[in-house]
C-alpha cells in the first residue's frame, strides 16, 4: 500500500522538486560553498599526513599503508597516534599516482566532490529519519518528508562545520568515514524492504552488508563503528516501535513491564546479536591493529571544543533564506581562510587567542617562511600558555640555536626532554646545543638519549659523527656516518663526510671505495662527485678526477670552489692553460675563494718562466 506525505511536509518553505531536483540542487549547493578552496595549498596537517608521508610514493610498498598510521609511522612506535586509516591514505596514494606528484588541486577536487556526494545521500538519510521507513507494494522506499528531507540536506550541504572536512585535504578521512557510514546506515534499512516496518521478516545478508560496510568506514577513520549505535537505535525506536520513556519509567517505579514476546518475535534479538558480534570483532580486531596499547597525544593536541548551538523555532521563508545565506558565506569565508597556513592559523587566532597550539602554528608558520623573530613570540606565547609544550620548547631551541643563543636553548631543549623523558628529536637538538658549548660529554650522552628513544635516527647518528669528528675520534665517527646511511641511503651529509675525513687523515683508497658506493647511490649529487675528485685527483688519477668535477660543474656551475679545484688538479697534470682559464672562472665567481689567487699567480709566475724560456731558445 502507497503511503502518503506525512501531513505537514507541504508547509515546509521549499518548493516541491523531484527527486533528481532535489538532489541536483543540494550538489550544487554543496560545490558552492567550498569550490573556492580547490587550488587552495597543502596546509596544517596536510605536510605529515600527505606532503612528508611516504606511504603516497610509488617507490614505497603499497603493503606498508596497513602497517603503518594515517601519518606514516610504524603503528608499534611509542610515537604513533594509533589512527588507522589505511583506505583514506590509498585515496591519497592514487592521487599522488594519477597527478605524477604532490599537486594539491587534484586532492582539493576529489574532497569537494566526495561532500557533493555526501550532501546527496543525506536526503535519503533525513527521509528515513523524518518521515519513517515505509515501502509500496513492490518494495519501493516511499519519501513521505520530501521537502523537508530535501530541506535538511540542503541545510547540512552548507553549513561551515564542514569547512575543516572539506577545505582541509587530510579532512578526507572524514568524508570518506561519513560516505560509508551513510551506505551502512542506508543498507541496514534495506534489510526490511521485504515488508512494512511492523513486518517481522528482514534480510540477514543486508545486515552482513551493513557491517562490512560499516568496517571500511572504519578503515578510513575510527569513528565509523559508531554507525552501528544508530542502527540499533534504528531498529529499537523506527522498526520495533519501542516507547523507550515508557519502558523506562515502567522500570524506574517497579510497574508492570508490556509483553515484550512481540518485539523478540519480530527478530530484533536476532539483529541486535548480529550487530553485537559484528562491533565485538571490529573493535577487537581495531585493537590488536593498534598493538594493543593507547595512543600518544599530548595534551594540545586534542584542545577543548568551542561550539554554538542555535535555537530556532518559527519557520518563515525570510529566517530560512537569512541562514542559508549566512551558511553559504560563512563557508565561503572559512574555504579562503583554508587556501593557506598563513590564512588559517591567522584566522585562528581571533578565535582562540589563549589556545597554545593556535600560537604554536602561527609561529611554525612563520619560521617555515623564514620570519625566525616574529615566530619566537609567538613560541614564546605558546609556552607561556602551556609551560608543558615540549614541541613548542624543541622548537623555539632550534631558533635560538641557529642564532647562537645556546644558553637559553639548552635551558629549553633541557626542559622538554625532562618533561617528556622519550623525546628523541628534542635529545638530538640539545646534543647539537651542547655540542656548540663544548659540553661533549654531554652532548655524547644526549645523543645516544636520542637513538635510545628512536633507534632508526639517521640524523642524529649523522651529528655523533660530527661530535666524534671534532674530538678526533675518526673510527667512531665512520662508524657513526655508516650507521647514518644504512639507515638512510640517500643521507648525502653522511656520504660526503666520510670522504672528506678518509682524504683528511690519508686513507685516500677507502675514500675512493666510498666516494664511489655513494654515487651510485645518489648518482647527481655534486657534492660527493667534487669531493671524490679531490680524492682522485691526490692518487694521479688525473683523467677519471677531471671527469666528476666536470659533472659537478655541469650541476652547479656556479661553484667558485669546484673551478678552483679543477684548476689545481689541471696544475698538477700539466695542463696550464686550462688550469688559468679554471682559475679565473674561480676569482671572477668569488675573488675571495681561499688559495686561489695565490695558485693563480703561482701559475702565471711559471707560464712567464715558460715564456721566457721560448724567447730565450
Amino acid at each position: 500500500m502507497v503511503l502518503s506525505e506525512l501531513n505537514w511536509d507541504h508547509h515546509v518553505p521549499l518548493p516541491k522538486l523531484t527527486h533528481s531536483q532535489a538532489r541536483v540542487l543540494v550538489c550544487l549547493a554543496a560545490l558552492l560553498c567550498f569550490m573556492n578552496s580547490y587550488d587552495g595549498e597543502f596546509v596544517f596537517d596536510d605536510s605529515e599526513a600527505i606532503i612528508n608521508n611516504k606511504d603516497l610514493k610509488p617507490d614505497t610498498p603499497l603493503s606498508n599503508i596497513w602497517r603503518n598510521d594515517f601519518w606514516g609511522s610504524n603503528l608499534s612506535s611509542n610515537t604513533s597516534h594509533k589512527s588507522y586509516r589505511p583506505l583514506t591514505v590509498l585515496t591519497f596514494r592514487l592521487n599522488y599516482l594519477l597527478a605524477g606528484g604532490l599537486h594539491p588541486v587534484g586532492f582539493h577536487v576529489i574532497n569537494i566532490g566526495l561532500h557533493g556526494a555526501i550532501s546527496v545521500l543525506m536526503i535519503d538519510v533525513f527521509a528515513i529519519l523524518i518521515g519513517g521507513l515505509a515501502y509500496d507494494g513492490k518494495g519501493k522506499r516511499l519519501n513521505q518528508a520530501p521537502k523537508a528531507s530535501s530541506l535538511a540536506a540542503l541545510l547540512f550541504a552548507v553549513h561551515p562545520i564542514h569547512t575543516e572536512s572539506v577545505a582541509g585535504i587530510v579532512g578526507r578521512a572524514d568524508l570518506l568515514c561519513a560516505l560509508f557510514f551513510q551506505l551502512s546506515f542506508l543498507t541496514y534499512c534495506r534489510a526490511f524492504q521485504q515488508g512494512n516496518s511492523k513486518d517481522d521478516r528482514f534480510s540477514t545478508a543486508w545486515i552482513v552488508i551493513s557491517l562490512v560496510l560499516c568496517a571500511v568506514a572504519m578503515l578510513c577513520k575510527e569513528q565509523g563503528i559508531t554507525v552501528l549505535g544508530v542502527n540499533a537505535a534504528f531498529d529499537i525506536l523506527m522498526v520495533c516501535n519501542v516507547n523507550v520513556h515508557e519502558l523506562a519509567q515502567r522500570v524506574l517505579f517497579r510497574q508492570k513491564v508490556a509483553d515484550l514476546s512481540e518485539l523478540f518475535r519480530r527478530g530484533f534479538l536476532t539483529r541486535m546479536a548480529l550487530l553485537s558480534f559484528g562491533g565485538a570483532l571490529l573493535v577487537y580486531a581495531r585493537w590488536r591493529i593498534m598493538g594493543t596499547g593507547p595512543p600518544a597525544f599530548t595534551e594540545v593536541d586534542n584542545p577543548a571544543s568551542f561550539a554554538e548551538n542555535v535555537f530556532l523555532r518559527k519557520l518563515v521563508h525570510a529566517a530560512l533564506l537569512g541562514l542559508l545565506g549566512m551558511n553559504v558565506a560563512r563557508c565561503a569565508l572559512r574555504s579562503q581562510q583554508w587556501r593557506s597556513e598563513e590564512a588559517l592559523f591567522t584566522s585562528a587566532l581571533s578565535v582562540c587567542p589563549l589556545n597554545a597550539k593556535v600560537h604554536y602554528n602561527v609561529g611554525k608558520n612563520l619560521a617555515d617562511r623564514g620570519d625566525q623573530s616574529a615566530a619566537i613570540k609567538y613560541y614564546r606565547e605558546a609556552v607561556r600558555l602551556n609551560p608543558k609544550y615540549v614541541h613548542a620548547m624543541n622548537n623555539l631551541g632550534n631558533i635560538l640555536k641557529e642564532r647562537n643563543e645556546l644558553v637559553e636553548a639548552e635551558e629549553l631543549l633541557s626542559e622538554a626532554v625532562r618533561i617528556q623523558p622519550d623525546f628523541a628529536a628534542a635529545w638530538m637538538n640539545l646534543g647539537i646545543v651542547q655540542n656548540s658549548l663544548q659540553k661533549f660529554g654531554d652532548a655524547e650522552q644526549s645523543y645516544w638519549n636520542a637513538i635510545r628513544f628512536r633507534r632508526k635516527y639517521p640524523d642524529c647518528y649523522y651529528n655523533l659523527g660530527r661530535l666524534y669528528a671534532d674530538l678526533n675520534r675518526h673510527l667512531d665517527a665512520l662508524n657513526a656516518w655508516k650507521n647514518a646511511t644504512m639507515l638512510k641511503p640517500d643521507h648525502s651529509l653522511a656520504w660526503n663526510n666520510m670522504v672528506i675525513l678518509l682524504d683528511n687523515t690519508g686513507n685516500l683508497a677507502q675514500a675512493e671505495v666510498i666516494g664511489k658506493e655513494a654515487l651510485r647511490l645518489l648518482p647527481n649529487d655534486h657534492t660527493i662527485m667534487f669531493s671524490l675528485a679531490n680524492v682522485l685527483g691526490k692518487l694521479q688519477k688525473y683523467k677519471e678526477s677531471e671527469g666528476f668535477f666536470l659533472s659537478a660543474l655541469n650541476i652547479n656551475p656556479n661553484s667558485a670552489s669546484c673551478h678552483g679545484n679543477l684548476a689545481v688538479l689541471y696544475h698538477r697534470w700539466g695542463r696550464l692553460d686550462m688550469a688559468k682559464k679554471h682559475y679565473e672562472m674561480s676569482l671572477k665567481l668569488d675573488s675571495n675563494a681561499p688559495g686561489t689567487k695565490e695558485n693563480y699567480n703561482m701559475l702565471l709566475r711559471k707560464l712567464e718562466q715558460q715564456q721566457q724560456r721560448k724567447t730565450t731558445v
